[in-house]
Protein backbone atom coordinates (compact mmCIF):
# COMPACT_ATOMS: atom_id res chain seq x y z
CA UNK A 1 0.00 0.00 0.00
CA UNK A 2 1.02 3.40 -0.49
CA UNK A 3 0.54 5.25 2.37
CA UNK A 4 0.95 9.38 2.34
CA UNK A 5 1.87 10.62 6.35
CA UNK A 6 0.72 14.08 6.94
CA UNK A 7 2.45 15.67 9.98
CA UNK A 8 4.27 18.73 11.44
CA UNK A 9 6.68 16.52 13.17
CA UNK A 10 9.05 14.39 12.21
CA UNK A 11 12.64 13.15 12.90
CA UNK A 12 14.93 14.87 13.85
CA UNK A 13 12.77 16.31 15.98
CA UNK A 14 13.60 14.34 19.51
CA UNK A 15 10.42 14.57 21.45
CA UNK A 16 6.61 14.98 21.26
CA UNK A 17 4.74 13.55 18.17
CA UNK A 18 7.80 13.50 15.62
CA UNK A 19 9.63 10.14 17.29
CA UNK A 20 6.09 8.40 17.42
CA UNK A 21 5.61 9.54 13.64
CA UNK A 22 9.06 8.19 12.61
CA UNK A 23 8.63 4.84 13.95
CA UNK A 24 5.15 4.16 12.72
CA UNK A 25 6.77 5.53 8.99
CA UNK A 26 9.59 3.07 9.13
CA UNK A 27 7.90 0.17 10.98
CA UNK A 28 5.22 0.64 7.94
CA UNK A 29 8.12 0.33 5.68
CA UNK A 30 9.74 -2.62 7.62
CA UNK A 31 6.21 -4.37 6.52
CA UNK A 32 6.40 -3.88 2.76
CA UNK A 33 4.60 -0.30 2.32
CA UNK A 34 5.79 2.58 -0.08
CA UNK A 35 5.63 6.03 2.63
CA UNK A 36 6.19 9.28 1.70
CA UNK A 37 5.78 12.14 4.87
CA UNK A 38 5.15 15.59 4.54
CA UNK A 39 6.20 17.39 7.09
CA UNK A 40 7.94 20.91 7.96
CA UNK A 41 11.36 21.56 8.43
CA UNK A 42 12.43 20.64 11.69
CA UNK A 43 11.81 23.31 14.45
CA UNK A 44 10.55 21.89 17.95
CA UNK A 45 11.33 21.66 20.23
CA UNK A 46 13.25 25.17 19.97
CA UNK A 47 11.17 26.94 17.94
CA UNK A 48 14.24 27.19 15.45
CA UNK A 49 15.00 25.69 12.03
CA UNK A 50 18.38 24.29 11.85
CA UNK A 51 20.88 26.06 9.70
CA UNK A 52 21.07 23.87 7.39
CA UNK A 53 17.21 24.05 6.67
CA UNK A 54 17.14 27.48 6.27
CA UNK A 55 17.50 29.85 2.65
CA UNK A 56 14.98 27.07 1.42
CA UNK A 57 11.44 26.80 0.88
CA UNK A 58 11.21 22.88 0.44
CA UNK A 59 13.82 20.19 0.93
CA UNK A 60 13.13 16.44 -0.15
CA UNK A 61 15.33 13.20 1.60
CA UNK A 62 15.15 9.63 2.52
CA UNK A 63 15.67 7.89 5.44
CA UNK A 64 15.73 4.34 6.24
CA UNK A 65 13.34 3.70 3.03
CA UNK A 66 10.96 6.34 3.90
CA UNK A 67 10.67 9.71 1.37
CA UNK A 68 10.59 12.85 3.49
CA UNK A 69 9.18 15.86 1.75
CA UNK A 70 9.65 18.72 3.96
CA UNK A 71 8.67 22.44 3.49
CA UNK A 72 9.41 25.87 5.63
CA UNK A 73 7.25 27.03 8.42
CA UNK A 74 7.02 30.15 9.59
CA UNK A 75 8.34 29.74 13.35
CA UNK A 76 9.27 32.23 16.52
CA UNK A 77 10.06 31.84 19.89
CA UNK A 78 7.69 34.95 20.61
CA UNK A 79 4.10 33.17 21.58
CA UNK A 80 1.41 34.73 20.30
CA UNK A 81 -1.72 34.59 18.10
CA UNK A 82 -0.41 36.62 15.41
CA UNK A 83 3.01 34.04 14.99
CA UNK A 84 0.54 31.04 15.47
CA UNK A 85 -1.46 31.92 12.51
CA UNK A 86 1.82 32.40 10.47
CA UNK A 87 3.08 29.00 11.14
CA UNK A 88 -0.32 27.54 10.77
CA UNK A 89 -1.29 28.95 6.85
CA UNK A 90 2.60 28.73 6.13
CA UNK A 91 2.42 24.76 6.74
CA UNK A 92 -0.94 24.37 4.80
CA UNK A 93 -0.37 26.17 1.55
CA UNK A 94 3.54 25.45 1.60
CA UNK A 95 3.05 21.10 2.22
CA UNK A 96 0.39 21.34 -0.08
CA UNK A 97 2.67 22.02 -2.97
CA UNK A 98 4.50 19.16 -1.35
CA UNK A 99 1.86 16.67 -0.82
CA UNK A 100 1.12 17.22 -4.81
CA UNK A 101 4.39 15.62 -6.02
CA UNK A 102 5.20 12.26 -6.13
CA UNK A 103 3.47 8.94 -6.34
CA UNK A 104 -0.42 8.99 -5.73
CA UNK A 105 -1.23 7.49 -2.61
CA UNK A 106 -3.68 4.90 -1.01
CA UNK A 107 -4.19 6.23 2.01
CA UNK A 108 -3.79 9.25 3.68
CA UNK A 109 -2.58 9.28 7.44
CA UNK A 110 -3.06 12.57 9.15
CA UNK A 111 -1.69 13.70 12.84
CA UNK A 112 -3.30 16.42 14.93
CA UNK A 113 -1.65 18.95 16.23
CA UNK A 114 -3.14 20.61 14.02
CA UNK A 115 -5.94 21.75 12.71
CA UNK A 116 -5.31 23.98 9.44
CA UNK A 117 -3.82 21.18 7.95
CA UNK A 118 -6.98 19.24 7.86
CA UNK A 119 -8.09 21.03 4.80
CA UNK A 120 -5.38 20.15 2.51
CA UNK A 121 -5.82 16.74 3.56
CA UNK A 122 -9.46 16.93 2.77
CA UNK A 123 -9.10 18.42 -0.66
CA UNK A 124 -6.23 15.66 -1.56
CA UNK A 125 -8.72 12.29 0.07
CA UNK A 126 -11.43 13.90 -2.64
CA UNK A 127 -8.75 14.36 -5.44
CA UNK A 128 -7.07 11.21 -5.62
CA UNK A 129 -10.57 9.71 -3.98
CA UNK A 130 -8.62 7.82 -0.86
CA UNK A 131 -9.25 6.99 3.01
CA UNK A 132 -7.99 9.68 5.32
CA UNK A 133 -7.06 8.60 8.78
CA UNK A 134 -7.24 11.03 11.15
CA UNK A 135 -5.08 10.96 14.26
CA UNK A 136 -5.44 12.77 17.75
CA UNK A 137 -2.88 13.23 19.45
CA UNK A 138 -4.45 16.46 20.99
CA UNK A 139 -7.93 17.60 20.57
CA UNK A 140 -8.03 20.72 19.67
CA UNK A 141 -8.94 23.73 20.07
CA UNK A 142 -10.27 22.23 23.67
CA UNK A 143 -6.47 21.55 24.69
CA UNK A 144 -5.57 25.18 23.78
CA UNK A 145 -8.77 27.15 25.05
CA UNK A 146 -8.14 25.10 28.24
CA UNK A 147 -4.51 26.15 29.09
CA UNK A 148 -5.13 29.66 28.17
CA UNK A 149 -3.22 29.58 24.49
CA UNK A 150 -6.57 30.35 22.44
CA UNK A 151 -8.57 33.02 23.90
CA UNK A 152 -9.85 35.51 21.12
CA UNK A 153 -13.79 34.80 20.59
CA UNK A 154 -13.20 34.59 16.63
CA UNK A 155 -10.35 32.12 16.63
CA UNK A 156 -12.04 29.79 19.25
CA UNK A 157 -15.01 29.69 16.77
CA UNK A 158 -13.16 29.32 13.46
CA UNK A 159 -10.76 26.18 15.53
CA UNK A 160 -14.24 24.38 16.62
CA UNK A 161 -14.97 24.88 12.74
CA UNK A 162 -12.04 23.22 11.39
CA UNK A 163 -12.63 20.67 14.31
CA UNK A 164 -15.96 19.94 12.88
CA UNK A 165 -14.70 20.08 9.33
CA UNK A 166 -11.76 17.14 10.06
CA UNK A 167 -14.43 14.97 11.81
CA UNK A 168 -16.90 14.68 8.90
CA UNK A 169 -13.99 14.46 6.30
CA UNK A 170 -12.22 11.71 7.93
CA UNK A 171 -12.67 8.08 7.15
CA UNK A 172 -11.71 6.83 10.31
CA UNK A 173 -10.46 8.57 14.02
CA UNK A 174 -7.93 7.21 15.73
CA UNK A 175 -7.49 8.27 19.30
CA UNK A 176 -5.11 7.53 21.89
CA UNK A 177 -6.92 7.53 24.92
CA UNK A 178 -10.87 6.47 26.02
CA UNK A 179 -11.15 10.32 27.63
CA UNK A 180 -10.87 11.12 23.81
CA UNK A 181 -13.47 8.91 22.71
CA UNK A 182 -15.76 10.15 25.32
CA UNK A 183 -15.09 14.24 24.31
CA UNK A 184 -15.65 13.27 20.84
CA UNK A 185 -19.20 10.80 21.23
CA UNK A 186 -20.15 14.22 23.52
CA UNK A 187 -19.78 16.35 19.70
CA UNK A 188 -22.05 14.08 18.06
CA UNK A 189 -19.12 11.96 16.11
CA UNK A 190 -20.09 9.25 14.43
CA UNK A 191 -19.56 6.04 16.93
CA UNK A 192 -18.28 4.03 14.25
CA UNK A 193 -15.90 6.42 12.69
CA UNK A 194 -13.75 6.43 16.02
CA UNK A 195 -10.85 3.95 16.95
CA UNK A 196 -8.61 3.81 20.16
CA UNK A 197 -5.38 2.91 19.71
CA UNK A 198 -2.69 3.69 22.53
CA UNK A 199 0.56 5.13 21.64
CA UNK A 200 3.49 3.13 20.80
CA UNK A 201 6.74 3.05 21.71
CA UNK A 202 10.15 0.88 20.36
CA UNK A 203 11.11 -1.66 22.86
CA UNK A 204 14.14 -2.14 20.78
CA UNK A 205 15.40 1.13 21.66
CA UNK A 206 13.59 2.01 25.00
CA UNK A 207 14.41 -0.69 27.48
CA UNK A 208 15.48 -1.09 31.33
CA UNK A 209 18.94 -0.75 32.14
CA UNK A 210 21.04 -0.51 35.08
CA UNK A 211 21.97 2.14 37.42
CA UNK A 212 25.43 1.03 37.62
CA UNK A 213 28.20 3.32 35.50
CA UNK A 214 25.16 5.25 34.33
CA UNK A 215 26.39 8.66 32.63
CA UNK A 216 23.60 10.59 33.78
CA UNK A 217 24.19 9.95 37.34
CA UNK A 218 27.97 10.25 36.72
CA UNK A 219 27.43 13.62 34.99
CA UNK A 220 25.37 15.26 37.42
CA UNK A 221 27.02 13.82 40.88
CA UNK A 222 23.70 11.43 41.32
CA UNK A 223 25.70 8.23 42.04
CA UNK A 224 24.35 8.35 46.00
CA UNK A 225 20.82 10.11 44.99
CA UNK A 226 17.24 8.82 45.47
CA UNK A 227 16.45 10.59 41.88
CA UNK A 228 13.05 11.80 40.94
CA UNK A 229 13.12 12.85 37.43
CA UNK A 230 10.69 14.91 35.03
CA UNK A 231 12.17 15.17 31.31
CA UNK A 232 9.98 16.41 28.50
CA UNK A 233 7.81 19.29 27.46
CA UNK A 234 7.72 22.09 29.57
CA UNK A 235 4.38 24.37 29.07
CA UNK A 236 0.95 25.18 29.85
CA UNK A 237 -0.35 21.79 31.09
CA UNK A 238 2.84 21.07 32.99
CA UNK A 239 2.67 22.27 36.63
CA UNK A 240 6.48 21.93 37.10
CA UNK A 241 6.09 24.86 39.87
CA UNK A 242 3.90 22.26 42.34
CA UNK A 243 7.33 19.34 41.70
CA UNK A 244 9.77 22.44 42.66
CA UNK A 245 7.29 23.15 45.81
CA UNK A 246 7.25 19.46 46.56
CA UNK A 247 11.42 19.55 46.33
CA UNK A 248 11.27 22.55 48.71
CA UNK A 249 9.52 20.91 51.63
CA UNK A 250 11.68 17.85 51.34
CA UNK A 251 14.89 19.82 51.56
CA UNK A 252 16.23 17.81 54.62
CA UNK A 253 16.23 14.93 52.84
CA UNK A 254 19.95 14.76 51.65
CA UNK A 255 19.80 12.16 49.45
CA UNK A 256 17.07 13.66 47.32
CA UNK A 257 17.69 15.26 43.76
CA UNK A 258 14.73 16.59 41.77
CA UNK A 259 15.72 16.52 38.55
CA UNK A 260 14.07 18.56 35.35
CA UNK A 261 14.81 17.86 32.23
CA UNK A 262 13.45 20.38 29.04
CA UNK A 263 13.82 23.26 26.50
CA UNK A 264 16.67 25.19 27.61
CA UNK A 265 14.87 28.76 27.57
CA UNK A 266 11.43 27.19 29.38
CA UNK A 267 14.20 25.75 32.13
CA UNK A 268 15.33 29.47 32.74
CA UNK A 269 11.86 30.29 34.14
CA UNK A 270 12.01 27.04 36.46
CA UNK A 271 15.54 28.60 37.71
CA UNK A 272 13.76 32.24 39.15
CA UNK A 273 11.32 29.86 40.69
CA UNK A 274 13.54 27.07 42.28
CA UNK A 275 15.60 30.11 43.61
CA UNK A 276 12.91 31.71 44.76
CA UNK A 277 11.93 28.95 46.43
CA UNK A 278 15.05 27.71 48.01
CA UNK A 279 15.02 24.74 46.63
CA UNK A 280 18.95 23.30 45.74
CA UNK A 281 17.70 19.88 45.37
CA UNK A 282 16.58 20.83 42.34
CA UNK A 283 18.76 20.18 39.22
CA UNK A 284 18.02 21.36 35.94
CA UNK A 285 19.10 19.94 32.61
CA UNK A 286 18.85 20.43 28.97
CA UNK A 287 17.29 17.61 26.89
CA UNK A 288 19.88 15.19 26.10
CA UNK A 289 20.52 13.70 23.04
CA UNK A 290 17.95 11.01 21.70
CA UNK A 291 20.47 8.34 21.53
CA UNK A 292 21.03 9.04 25.64
CA UNK A 293 17.45 8.83 26.37
CA UNK A 294 17.38 5.26 27.63
CA UNK A 295 20.41 6.02 30.04
CA UNK A 296 19.09 9.17 31.22
CA UNK A 297 15.55 7.20 31.82
CA UNK A 298 17.42 4.38 33.48
CA UNK A 299 18.86 7.11 36.48
CA UNK A 300 15.39 7.72 37.88
CA UNK A 301 14.01 5.82 41.02
CA UNK A 302 10.81 7.87 40.28
CA UNK A 303 9.72 8.96 37.02
CA UNK A 304 7.18 12.00 36.56
CA UNK A 305 4.36 12.79 34.70
CA UNK A 306 2.88 16.10 35.46
CA UNK A 307 -0.37 17.21 33.75
CA UNK A 308 -2.66 19.88 34.97
CA UNK A 309 -6.30 18.04 35.67
CA UNK A 310 -8.75 20.04 33.53
CA UNK A 311 -6.45 18.86 30.54
CA UNK A 312 -7.38 15.03 30.59
CA UNK A 313 -10.11 14.19 28.33
CA UNK A 314 -7.87 15.82 25.89
CA UNK A 315 -4.28 15.88 25.71
CA UNK A 316 -2.26 12.30 27.14
CA UNK A 317 1.26 12.37 27.39
CA UNK A 318 2.95 10.46 25.08
CA UNK A 319 5.98 9.81 27.86
CA UNK A 320 3.86 7.38 29.69
CA UNK A 321 4.29 4.51 27.24
CA UNK A 322 8.45 5.57 27.16
CA UNK A 323 8.58 5.69 31.16
CA UNK A 324 6.43 2.54 31.06
CA UNK A 325 9.02 0.72 28.88
CA UNK A 326 12.05 2.34 30.56
CA UNK A 327 10.88 -0.19 33.60
CA UNK A 328 13.32 -1.65 35.92
CA UNK A 329 15.83 -4.64 35.74
CA UNK A 330 14.74 -7.80 37.12
CA UNK A 331 18.44 -8.55 38.10
CA UNK A 332 18.28 -5.64 40.43
CA UNK A 333 16.89 -5.69 43.59
CA UNK A 334 15.19 -1.79 42.83
CA UNK A 335 12.05 -1.35 40.87
CA UNK A 336 11.30 2.00 39.49
CA UNK A 337 8.01 4.26 40.62
CA UNK A 338 5.85 6.29 38.20
CA UNK A 339 3.38 9.06 39.20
Amino acid sequence: MRILLYSYNYHPEPIGIAPLMTELAEGLVKRGHQVRVVTAVPWYPASQIPQEYRGRLYFTEERNGVKIQRCFVWVRQQRGLRNRVLFEFSFVFLSLIQALKGWQPDLIFLTVPGLPVCVPAAFLGSLYRVPIILNLQDILPDAAVHVGLLTNEKMIRVFAGLERFAYRTATRISVIADGFTKNLLAKGVEPEKIVEISNWVDVNFIQPLPKNNNYFRQENHLEDKFVVLYSGNIALTQPLETLIDAAARLRHLSNLAVVIVGKQEALARLEAYRDQQKANNVILRPFQPREKLPEMLAAADVAMVMQKENVISFNMPSKIQVLLASGSRGDEQQNKVYI
